[in-house]
């Protein structure tokens, strides 16, 4: 959407509204916060629709006053400095040239929340490292989904059962655009899926330096059912799921030969997108290279990161399946379909499904999980792929995530930290000598801080019950149960995060007279907040979730248990921000890292985490509470009534009396220590700069130096 009255003075504000650059540029937000503060709101802070429903008045206004002005000069200042940037620090490396572009693949990417192209994880931590690209200076260009009805809306009814709807996205309210080619034409390419020919269509987002390209099948030219396929993002019938992938693995490579990109570096986020492999195979085929010499140029060049740490959560397909809708691309290269078909089953016997992430790691040479552990469960669990080699000598290796400091951090911290680590801290932040000043910085100021979080994440909570109530009526229960009488000045928890079995959301309630002895105590009470969705095929998850539901909505927790609807990355923000503890309680070995908690521990927030995934690398005794042990117990129940049983120990024994001793000025010093060692020890090493170094030198090199030494 572009503003074509817009007064000359402040016209670029358009261009700063189109590239998301200004998701975490503070100085760039400040400028539509300043336009129209109840737009901003209205808006879930996007500046697109903002400028899409302002008045001419009010930019007429605006064009003529001088605060406002100096802000807009600011920031388009800072603005053109970075995006005129051109240190990369792939060309700037004294040992190797390494490439101008790499492609990045993904199902999902979260960059923003006006932009609701994601589902969790995967897509917070795609989102993370296209906004990181841009800081560095990597060349990273990303090719993933357009979903025009994107992951499902959330809301939760009186009985607590979760409902699901869809709502259309409006294309002039997003930062989005039409990719044209030079004539003007929109940039059209064409995959067969069975012997149908799908139109694809392509959008462009702007991340900074980085261009994200959505691909979209909702072409006039394309049949009824076909327009369909990239409308909702992770559907249930697995023969949708696998024409998405097709689409999105062969349609992202021709998307990016269509616009005259050829990376020398392919990288695959999860199995989801492997086919992009199989299309650069056929290329090699077409232009003459044997079968043999094309798996080994693109295995050469092929980056892959898997992230699911148990088997069922990889997409395999029926072989009749992918044979029927690949069948004719294979026949156009003259590959026969069973020589294909074994590269993604783990055996030659043949008679298993195709399966995406074994596919995947036979074509792609540079693999990493996302942990420590998880690299040990993958290289136990993908043994069978290299039966000749001990397990510890896998070829997989692993890169810990990380996340995006200044799309994370809150700004009333960011500026503490500037005054406290100087005004370079952002461009170090994976040093850890850069933050020792945390310990400088007052305890008062540092509690301050943290209490506005705290009050705008119960404000924020109060805005979501009244909006239901507006739009709904929803009953005095329903009010209760979404943090209506929520305490700032209470310990508060948070558990904010998919809803499924493996994650054990209920364990806390396991003893359920104890937790309300805990939560209800006079002097030192506790409350606990809770937020995620279940997949909507997902009918197990969906109890769970309204079993919790129920408990939020019960008076005996007197309004100390709450449920957030529609959880996404605008609340996401308020959550990892405003409260004290982050709890995680994944059942062992079956969270490949998790980001969530490095957000938290990013504000200051303390992890009470199962001590699996990044936790068991970052918990060094001080900066938070691990429940349990890292052995697995005999049984899940077993499991289950260990860590419920440590987590009860915990806040009644640490947990409650380290947050309520308070000093002068009723600030808890020994809590705020806490806080400052979980900032020192744990934001240096789990950022996002700090993942994509070592993605620079251990995956990117290794992959250009193959491509070179042939």
């Amino acid at each position: 959407m572009i503003i074509s009255n817009c007064p000359e003075r402040i016209s670029r504000i358009n261009e700063l509204a189109k590239n998301l650059w200004w998701v975490w540029h503070e100085d760039a937000r400040k400028v539509f916060r300043a336009l129209n503060y109840p737009l901003w709101r209205q808006s879930k802070h996007n500046p697109v629709k903002q400028l899409k429903e302002i008045s001419s008045e009010a930019l007429q206004i605006a064009s003529k006053d001088p605060v406002f002005l100096s802000l807009y000069d600011s920031a388009i200042a800072a603005f053109d400095a970075e995006l005129a940037n051109s240190d990369v620090v792939f060309r700037t490396n004294e040992h190797i040239k390494l490439p101008d572009s790499l492609a990045y693949f993904s199902m999902e990417f979260a960059i923003h929340s006006s932009l609701p192209i994601y589902a969790g994880g995967l897509g917070i931590l795609a989102g993370d490292i296209c906004k990181e690209a841009s800081d560095m200076g990597i060349p990273l260009v990303a090719i993933g989904f357009m979903y025009p009805q994107g992951y499902f809306q959330q809301r939760v009814s009186s009985d607590g059962w979760q409902e699901e709807t869809y709502k259309q996205l409006d294309f002039q309210e997003v930062p989005i655009s039409r990719v044209l080619s030079k004539n003007g034409n929109a940039v059209v390419v064409k995959v067969k899926l069975d012997h149908t020919e799908i139109a694809i269509g392509v959008w462009e987002v702007e991340v900074g330096h980085t261009k994200v390209y959505l691909l979209d099948t909702n072409l006039e030219e394309n049949p009824v059912i076909y327009r369909q396929l990239s409308a909702r993002l992770y559907v249930a019938d697995p023969n949708l799921r696998l024409q998405q992938e097709i689409i999105l693995g062969i349609g992202g490579v021709r998307v990016l030969r269509a616009l005259n990109i050829n990376p020398s570096i392919w990288h695959a986020n999860e199995g989801h997108t492997a086919f992009m492999m199989l299309e650069r195979v056929r290329e090699k085929i077409t232009a003459g290279v044997s079968f043999a010499e094309a798996i080994k140029q693109v295995r050469d060049t092929t980056v892959f990161t898997t992230h699911t740490p148990v088997l069922a959560g990889h997409d395999s397909f029926p072989l009749d399946q992918v044979k029927r809708f690949l069948g004719s691309y294979l026949q156009s290269i003259e590959l026969p379909p069973e020589k294909f078909l074994k590269l993604g089953q783990l055996d030659e016997t043949g008679n298993q499904n195709f399966n995406m992430t074994i596919f995947a790691f036979r074509l792609a040479q540079h693999c990493c999980a996302v942990s420590k552990i998880h690299g040990k469960v993958t290289r136990k669990m993908w043994h069978g792929l290299w039966k000749e080699v001990p397990e510890e000598n896998i070829p997989i290796t692993s890169i810990t995530n990380g996340v995006h400091v200044p799309s994370w951090l809150a700004p009333e911290l960011a500026e503490l930290f500037t005054i406290y680590l100087g005004n370079n801290w952002m461009k170090e932040q994976n040093g850890a000598v850069s933050w020792k000043g945390i310990a400088d910085i007052p305890d008062d100021r540092f509690w301050s801080a943290h209490q506005l979080l705290k009050r705008k994440l119960i404000g924020a909570m109060r805005e979501c019950t009244r909006s239901r109530f507006i739009e709904d009526h929803i009953l005095p229960g329903q009010m209760l149960a979404m943090g209506t009488l929520f305490d700032p000045e209470v310990l508060t928890i948070g558990f904010t995060r998919r809803f499924t079995e493996y994650k054990r959301p209920e364990l806390v309630f396991r003893d359920i007279e104890r937790l309300k002895r805990i939560v209800n105590n006079l002097c030192f009470p506790v409350q606990f907040v809770f937020a995620g969705k279940s997949h909507p095929a997902d009918y197990a998850s969906k109890q769970l979730l309204q079993r919790v539901y129920k408990r939020a909505m019960d008076v005996e927790f007197q309004g100390h248990i709450a449920f957030i609807e529609d959880y996404n990355m605008h609340l996401a923000r308020y959550l990892v921000q405003g409260v004290d503890v982050w709890l995680n309680t994944p059942r062992r070995l079956q969270e490949a890292c998790g980001t969530s908690g490095m957000k938290a521990a990013l504000n200051g927030v303390l992890n009470l985490s199962i001590p699996d995934g990044w936790w068991d690398e970052a918990f060094n005794g001080g900066n938070g509470w691990s429940i349990g042990n890292n052995q697995v117990a005999p049984s899940q129940k077993d499991e289950d009534i260990n860590d419920s049983e440590s987590i009860y120990q915990l806040l009644e024994n640490e947990i409650v009396p380290l947050y309520y001793s308070r000093g002068r000025g009723d600030v808890p010093h020994n809590w705020i220590a806490k806080a400052k060692e979980t900032i020192q020890s744990i934001a240096p090493v789990f950022c996002a700069r700090r993942m994509m170094n070592d993605y620079v030198e251990r995956m990117y090199k290794p992959a250009f130096q193959s491509r070179n030494s042939r």
